[in-house]
Parts: structure tokens; sequence; C-alpha cells
């Protein structure tokens, strides 16, 4: 007596067609992440303007002044020798905190964008200040 077996599974035909699909799927998805490099130090720029804005505010809730564009960012790093002195001063960072590209954060005192405060941003891609790729980590 012969048997026979009811064999179901898929064809290699089948297989080809969900893998294809599958393909395109992945394809189109990371077509659309768009440069996931550039996303990324955007964030970063993002995440050290406010970090940098914050001890800048404590600066000045210390002192009652920002440090003068002169000072810059070497202020929260070493004691200013310059007019305006801090009264009060103790050491936020290390050293410069420099943006994704290498360069240091541009910082002006009172700003051309922000006249009432300062301007911090980063230069950009192109390591040049007011230019359009410059970053405000807005």
């Amino acid at each position: 007596m012969i048997r026979r077996t009811n064999q179901s599974g898929f064809t290699l035909l089948e297989i080809m067609i969900v893998v294809s699909i599958i393909v395109i799927l992945l394809g189109l998805a990371i077509s659309k992440m768009g440069n996931p490099t550039a996303f990324a130090k955007t964030t970063a720029v993002r995440a050290d303007v406010q970090s940098i804005g914050t001890q800048l505010m404590q600066y000045e809730a210390m002192n009652g002044f920002y440090p003068s564009t002169e000072q810059g960012l070497q202020a929260l790093v070493t004691q200013a020798e310059s007019e305006p002195r801090p009264t009060r001063w103790y050491q936020f960072f290390k050293e410069l905190p420099k943006d994704p590209w290498g360069t240091v954060y541009i910082y002006r005192s009172p700003g051309i964008k922000h006249p009432d405060k300062y301007d911090l941003f980063s230069a950009g891609p192109d390591r040049q200040p007011d230019t359009a790729d410059d970053d405000w980590g807005e």
C-alpha cells in the first residue's frame, strides 16, 4: 500500500517574492532616514548650546552680568582678568567646549540676534561664523 503525504510549505518563488518585498521596504526606510550623521551632529549642537547656556545663566546669576565678547567662553574655563571681572567665580568647564566639527562655539555678548542676552552658536561644517550653515541649536 502506497501512502501519500500532504506536504505543505512555501515554494521557492513565494519565498523570493517575500524577500524582495522586505528588501524594497528596507530600502525605502533607509532612504527616508536621510543623513543620520547630520542629524546626530545637529542634536549634539542643540545639547551643547543648552548646556553652555545653563552655565552662562549661572555665571550671570552669580555676577550680575554675562562674560563680555572679549572674555568669551574662556571665562567659564579660567577666571577673567579683564573688565568686567567676576566677583564670584568657579570653573564651569575644564576646557572650551567644541562643536561636532571641532571648532569652539561662537559667543557674543551682547548678541546681534539676541541683543538683550548673548549669541551662542556653532559655525557649522564650513567653520565660518555668520554664514548660512550656522547652527544656533534651536
